[in-house]
């Protein structure tokens, strides 16, 4: 589906290049050319108006639509002009391509991007080439330095606090594991950062290439006794993918106890799988923080979510192009790290010994979607 709002000269051009977006808008201040609202707004005060587009993985997710929804927030109170795309779905590297090619040829001044893969360095690098800053949101590229910064969760963190939570809840019991991923044919930041620190939280000693899923010993110890891993599976990161691959898994070994989830959609299909199964006291983590997670976790179906936040990436992305068109001020990364982190906060219901979480009621507080 592709929806416009209020037509600009380069909405229409973008229209005209036919990208396949899920959502595209301008938006203008609502200002005018002088006087009252427009001297405050940091996109109104030079005679061009300043256009950026936001490029999501794609448009279903509630995570990317709450990103997306941040953006137009974002764009109407910078007074800025954003054009919304995205992939059809997880894997669409040429979606994005196109999106990016839009936004060059529309002449736009910067990009903000969920990154599929590795796939769309060379478009970005073009759209850099080309004098358009390129900031990364959610996902880090890989290299960091093929964008001029990423706004993002530190996702290592966040598979680190559902596995230190995931250990401490075993409480010295066997953790027979199923890992339910993004992909098995793509390398991606996110995917291989939340499920590896999820493994280091959980406590391996051994997790292989930590830039790699799946090559880790499937049986050993964790920080509280024996561990075995009943496989990766690749799942899109949506509900459906969760379902089927909670079923491979379970058909492998009934045995299953400990649920790693790359999102809380996949980890809502996971959920129904384990239900129709029979399966009781299977402990089931997530990263996202989205209200249906939260609410997953107040009933018990998801045990606990390491909580991000979209719409301050959005925010912020937005802001800093602002920043360097008008004012050739570039963001920093936070110290240590080569991206700039937005922060994680673990919610659970039930909290354990040793890790620190927040509450249902926080969490909702804070959900985003």
């Amino acid at each position: 589906m592709v929806r416009w709002t209020k037509g600009s000269p380069r909405a229409r051009a973008l229209r005209l290049l036919g990208v396949g977006v899920a959502a595209t808008f301008a938006l203008a201040a609502c200002g005018g050319s002088s006087g009252g609202d427009s001297a405050a707004s940091p996109g109104a005060s030079s005679g061009e108006k300043i256009a950026v587009s936001l490029i999501t993985k794609d448009s279903t997710n509630p995570f990317f639509v709450a990103m997306q929804d941040g953006a137009k927030k974002a764009a109407d109170d910078l007074g800025i002009e954003m054009t919304i795309a995205s992939g059809k779905e997880e894997g669409d590297d040429q979606g994005q391509i196109d999106a990016i090619e839009a936004a060059i040829t529309a002449q736009q001044k910067g990009i903000l991007i969920t990154p599929m893969s590795t796939g769309v360095n060379d478009a970005i690098q073009k759209a850099r080439d080309a004098g358009l800053y390129v900031i990364a949101l959610d996902t880090p590229t890989d290299p960091p330095d093929a964008v001029d910064i990423t706004f993002a969760t530190d996702n290592r963190e966040a598979g680190n606090l559902i596995g230190k939570y995931a250990a401490a809840k075993l409480d010295g019991k066997k953790a027979t594991i199923a890992l339910l991923d993004i992909f098995d044919d793509k390398i991606v930041s996110v995917d291989y950062n939340r499920d590896q620190g999820f493994l280091e939280g959980l406590g391996l000693s051994d997790i292989g290439d930590p830039k790699k899923n799946g090559d880790e010993p499937k049986k050993g110890k964790y920080s509280g006794g024996d561990y075995e891993i009943v496989g990766n599976v690749a799942t899109g990161a949506n509900e459906e993918g969760g379902r089927t691959g909670m079923e491979q898994l379970l058909s492998k070994n009934s045995n299953i106890n400990v649920v790693y989830t790359i999102n809380e959609p996949t980890a809502a299909g996971a959920s129904a799988a384990l239900k129709a199964a029979g399966k009781k006291d299977v402990i089931v983590v997530s990263v996202d923080g989205g209200r249906a997670g939260v609410e997953a976790v107040k009933a018990g179906t998801i045990n606990a979510t390491s909580q991000q936040y979209p719409l301050k990436m959005a925010e912020l992305g937005a802001k800093a192009i602002v920043e360097i068109v008008k004012n050739n001020k570039k963001p920093e990364n936070s110290p240590g790290l080569d991206f700039f982190n937005t922060g994680v906060t673990l919610i659970a219901a039930e909290p354990v010994d040793g890790v620190e979480s927040k509450d249902v009621q926080y969490g909702l507080d804070n959900a985003w979607g």
